[in-house]
This record gives structure tokens, C-alpha cells and sequence, in this order.
């Protein structure tokens, strides 16, 4: 039915206008004794890493679509922000807009936006950064970067919506977890910590064992 891959950050899951590299081009592999190649069932950044799921034929992505469209999916990701939560952990419930018809996918807070909301809570700090879980009620394009930055702490390396910087941006997609089959019990699929986190991740976390997670 389906496969989780664990994404690198630094590429485009899917071929955009102007071209360039994506993982599209590499799911021939990924066939298993299929006629076509795996498609996606959703869409990561370029530079967000970690779970990735495809749908292995046509009637896999109508029941990952649905699923995804309905909220049944859950998913957690790890971050790094630049700035220290006044608390340990809560809700933001901010509606996102297109910042402009010239930018793209770039987006801002909106009253008049759609509905976005990510449930948050911090896992360590350290001096100016936090290590938070992120978990997205909702589905809106640069929803956690937006809300980070929205709460004066926007997610390291994020050149778009943060100061940006060489670390690259320290958002990775950490766990997801999918109801696929009614008579059985969700499947959750969790991404090792990619090696351009590990430093900034341990700052905050001494404890936290890396290099076997």
C-alpha cells in the first residue's frame, strides 16, 4: 500500500517550474516488482528532512489522500528555534495567508486566512535556542516556520521567515503515524535525527542519545 521513506533535507520532493533535482527521480527503484512508480502521498520542503510517505499504486493515494485530508494522520516533527518559550508547552491557533502573489508559497498570519493550528511543547533548551515537538493540526503550506516565527522564535537556519544560516534549517519530520487498515493498528514510522541536527539538537538535549536515534 504504501512507503515511508526518510527524506534528506536540501532537495524538492517533486519537479517545480524551473526544474532542477527532486526525489521524483529516483522512485524507479522503489517500483517492488510494481508496473509504476510510487507516487507522494504529501509534500515536505526542500530543506525539512525525515518521513516522507508514498502511495505504491492509484487506490493507495485515494486512501492516503483521504486520510491526510481528514486529520487521521498524526505527525510530530523536531525543531530548533531561535528564542526561549516564555512556556513549556501550548497551542497556536493563528490563520496563514499568501504573503504576496509574487512570493510563491510564502506565507504570513491572516485573520482572513485559513484555519492553522500546531500543538507545541518544549524538550530541552539552551542558551537563545529551544528544541520543541511539533505537532500540525492542520495542513497549511510553511505552517510550523510560520507559527514559530510568529511567536518570536523562528526556526534556526529558516532563511525565509528566521535569520537563515550555514547549519542548514533545523526542522525535521521526527514520527507519523497512519491509520491504514481498519482491523489493525495504526503503523508509526520514526526518522533517525539527521546528522545537521545532531549538534544543535545535543545543546539543548545533552541526554538525548543521537546516534541511535
Amino acid at each position: 500500500m504504501m512507503l515511508v521513506i526518510d527524506k534528506p533535507a536540501g532537495i524538492a520532493v517533486h519537479r517545480g517550474p524551473k526544474g532542477g533535482e527532486n526525489l521524483e527521480d529516483y522512485f524507479l527503484p522503489l517500483r517492488f516488482g510494481l508496473p509504476r512508480n510510487p507516487a507522494l502521498a504529501h509534500r515536505l520542503d526542500r530543506d525539512t528532512s525525515g518521513c516522507l510517505v508514498l502511495g505504491r499504486h492509484r487506490k493507495a493515494l485515494e486512501k492516503l489522500g483521504l486520510l491526510f485530508k481528514q486529520g487521521k494522520i498524526e505527525k510530530r516533527y523536531w525543531a530548533v528555534v531561535d528564542g526561549a518559550p516564555a512556556e513549556d508547552e501550548g497551542l497556536i491557533d493563528l490563520p496563514l495567508g499568501r504573503l504576496d502573489a509574487d512570493r510563491g508559497w510564502w506565507m504570513k498570519p491572516d485573520p482572513a486566512g485559513l484555519p492553522a493550528k500546531t500543538m507545541w511543547r518544549v524538550l530541552g533548551r539552551a542558551d537563545g535556542l529551544a528544541f520543541v515537538e511539533l505537532a500540525p493540526l492542520t495542513g497549511r503550506t510553511h505552517q510550523l516556520r510560520v507559527h514559530c516565527a510568529a511567536l518570536g522564535w523562528p526556526i534556526l537556519g529558516d532563511a525565509i521567515y528566521g535569520k537563515g544560516g550555514a547549519m542548514g534549517l533545523q526542522l525535521h519530520a521526527r514520527m507519523i503515524t497512519i491509520p491504514l487498515y481498519k482491523t489493525k493498528e495504526p503503523v508509526t514510522i520514526v526518522a533517525p535525527v539527521p546528522s545537521h541536527m545532531r549538534e544543535t539538537l545535543a545543546a539543548c538535549d545533552p541526554g538525548l542519545l543521537l546516534e541511535s536515534t
